[in-house]
């Protein structure tokens, strides 16, 4: 039976609803009927409650608190709310009090009995969670009381060493555990949902450990049936398996098996996913830590590869650095093209390179950020006002770092590379920023060039020396002398800082073939002489 409680300020609503639906045929009772939140909520605090239909509008306390209200102190119970009112604002705060449905009325008899039968099912589910986690509990409250316990930290202390190895496998043979292989390694698993992917909060903590030990009984039930080793508890949260090879010639791919196994039994029987690293072959029980140690670090990987992972170390040659300078150029000069399709497919190449080479969380950060530094390199090349492009920089920077998962943080790095290709696409849409970008480009790839002049764009864009100083002009705000030099002095601020190159050497390469007249116009420039400048910054 499912428990109904109607809250409504108009007594025709009230009685229409309490005539027109067959409630004994929906299995409720109809156990309250209130004419405001107020009398509702001190209704609630006295009877038991499975479903609330309330009005939003209503005196003394309306649809919104009662839903707020349920919400803190109610949590379980399922709430309707129904209005004359259509706002979207009044949806939204129905999300926020984890409102189940939003009705417009006037609601007729079969659209609530179908609302009333979908909210059932969700009493059930509720219902069907508590005796679960009630279940959870019990046993867990069982476990910790038993001898296991002690069991799983005398291996676990075994393992990591933090005992005498001696005194560790004696105690152990103490409790019946022999420990006595040609070689050994551990397998570490982790549960994905309760790991840093996602936002833990206390209750999740605390089902996190009644969910270990189902994983641990899975995986010590599969172990000792197949006589492969021990299953032990580490802490709260993880479980390991300490693999003992004593026959067989290809345990290696037997190990990997039984992890298999426990994964695929877990997500069947809890419906969760959990990440296993394998860690390395040692020889003697001392080296167990080292094994131990390597098994962790798949846990890492998360971030790139998302959860659910199966991996064995021996098998992974990570990568520290991961070659998409290439990529780079292609991808700028496919934004100055405007060609989209070939902007998305180069960065998805770029998003699978370093996914490929094993990266930690910081590097692969780093790789994201080196591309939005690349984007600012094409802005630069297209216009000089940057300040449509650098605002919320730092915003989306802090934005890369703080996701949770690499996808997530490509996704944030994709919308902006999509938000500078439109930036892009609007500045070409007229003939006279097409002509300044491709002059940019032009002058970004022949800047050394030390007889580049007006007349050597104007020929390669065809047009006049006139008409291109005035859309040049009115398109980037400087001239295209300025450009040149700014260009020229950014380059030759470059290798000052990064080189030991000589002066007049740097002075060639950046397009001067006066040396004398580049430092006269680096002063200029700078307020200060290459020498100077190198002094001051070089690496």
């Amino acid at each position: 039976m499912y428990r109904v409680l109607l809250v409504d300020d108009e007594i025709l609503v009230r009685d229409a609803i309490k005539e027109n639906i067959d409630w004994k045929g929906l299995d409720c009772e109809l156990t309250g009927i209130c004419e405001n939140g107020q009398q509702a909520a001190e209704f609630v605090k006295t009877h038991p409650v499975d479903i609330v239909l309330t009005d939003i509008l209503m005196p003394y306390m309306d649809g919104m608190e009662l839903s707020h209200f349920l919400h803190d102190n109610y949590p379980d119970v399922v709430i309707v709310i129904f209005s004359g009112f259509g706002e979207f604002e009044y949806a939204k705060k129905a999300i926020q009090y984890n409102v189940s449905e939003y009705l417009l009325k006037p609601v007729t008899a079969v659209e609530l009995t179908a609302v009333i039968n979908k909210m059932k099912e969700k009493v059930d589910q509720t219902r069907k969670e508590k005796v679960k986690m009630e279940k959870l509990t019990k046993a867990s409250e069982n476990y910790r009381k038993n001898a296991q316990v002690i069991r799983s930290k005398a291996i676990e202390a075994f393992v990591n060493c933090t005992t005498n190895v001696e005194e560790s496998i004696e105690r152990l043979q103490n409790m019946g555990i022999e420990l006595s292989a040609v070689r050994y390694r551990v397998a570490m698993f982790d549960i994905d949902l309760y790991s840093d992917m996602y936002q833990v909060d206390v209750e999740k903590r605390q089902e996190s450990a009644l969910m270990a030990f189902v994983l641990y009984n899975i995986s010590n039930e599969i172990v000792t049936r197949e006589q492969a080793g021990i299953a032990y508890q580490e802490g709260g949260n993880r479980v390991c398996i300490l693999f003992q090879e004593k026959w067989s010639r290809d345990f290696t791919t037997k190990t990997k098996m039984i992890c298999k196994e426990i994964q695929d039994k877990m997500k069947e029987v809890m419906g969760i996913e959990v990440s296993m690293g394998i860690g390395a072959w040692v020889k003697t029980p001392g080296e167990l830590l080292i094994s131990h140690d390597i098994a962790s670090q798949v846990m890492q990987y998360r971030y790139l590869l998302g959860g659910n992972l199966l991996i064995d170390m021996a098998e992974i040659k990570p990568g520290y650095n991961v070659p998409i300078d290439h990529l780079l150029d292609d991808l700028m000069a496919a934004l100055k093209a405007g060609n989209r399709e070939l902007v998305e497919k180069i960065f998805h190449e770029m998003q699978n390179s370093i996914k490929k080479g094993l990266v930690e969380k910081s590097r692969a950060c780093m790789y994201l950020q080196q591309i939005v530094r690349t984007l600012d390199r094409v802005c630069e090349d297209v216009s000089a006002d940057m300040k449509c492009v650098l605002k919320g920089r730092d915003e989306l920077l802090h934005q890369i770092t703080e996701q949770k998962s690499f996808d997530s943080a490509c996704r944030v790095v994709e919308n902006y590379i999509l938000k500078i290709f439109k930036l892009l696409s609007d500045m070409n849409s007229s003939s006279g920023q097409k002509q300044a970008r491709l002059a940019m480009d032009y002058i970004q790839k022949n800047y050394m060039d030390p007889d580049l002049s007006l007349n050597d764009i104007c020929s390669y864009l065809n047009i006049s020396t006139s008409y291109f100083s005035t859309i040049f002009k009115e398109m980037t705000g400087e001239t295209f002398t300025e450009v040149l030099i700014r260009t020229r002095m950014e380059k030759a601020k470059e290798l000052l800082e990064n080189t030991t190159m000589k002066n007049y050497e740097i002075a060639e390469k950046v397009g001067f073939s006066d040396p004398h007249y580049f430092g006269i116009s680096f002063k200029k420039i700078t307020g200060v002489t290459p020498t100077e400048y190198a002094r001051e910054k070089r690496r």
